[in-house]
Parts: C-alpha cells; structure tokens; sequence
C-alpha cells in the first residue's frame, strides 16, 4: 500500500503534493525539517488536507505527478474536497 498526500502550511498559504508508504510519518518529517532541501523546509506547521489510499507506489506517482502537473491551486481543493476525483483518474490511467 502507498499513499498520495496533500499538506498545507497555514504561515506560508502553500500547498505541498508528496507520496509515502506512510504518510503521517512523512508528515512528521516535514515538520521537523527532515528534508534539508525540500521545499517544505520553509514551515513548521503542516497538516494533512488529504491521505489517499493507492494500491502501489506507481499509482501514487502517477497521481502526484499529475497533480503537480496541473498547477492549480484551484484543481487541489477540488481533489481535496471530492477524493473520489483521484479514483477516477486512476481507472484512465
């Protein structure tokens, strides 16, 4: 199993789109920094906005490319609002 996550940072207003086998350990990490270089070093307060169960690494990557490839803040609320979006990607795929 593998997830596709989606966290926000309340101080910066910016959404983040990862995938994890574990993604409140993930989350975790991107609180305390664990990710030198990552782009979510620039906040300490995420929170989960959406944990959304794949079956396989692959699928997880598909959808957070996908995501990150629409750029739009718009389509991440509505992703975040109708989940079921993701399942029907994922049957495109």
């Amino acid at each position: 199993m593998h997830y596709l996550y989606i966290i926000y940072s309340e101080t910066i207003n910016r959404y983040y789109i990862g995938e994890s086998h574990d993604a409140d350990e993930r989350l975790k990490q991107h609180n305390i920094h664990y990710f030198k270089s990552n782009f979510t070093k620039a906040s300490n307060d995420w929170k989960l906005s959406l944990k959304y169960l794949c079956r396989n690494k692959e699928e997880a990557v598909f959808l957070e490319k996908f995501i990150k490839k629409m750029k739009s803040r718009v389509f991440i609320k509505k992703v975040i609002e109708n989940p079921e979006i993701l399942t029907d990607l994922l049957k495109k795929m």
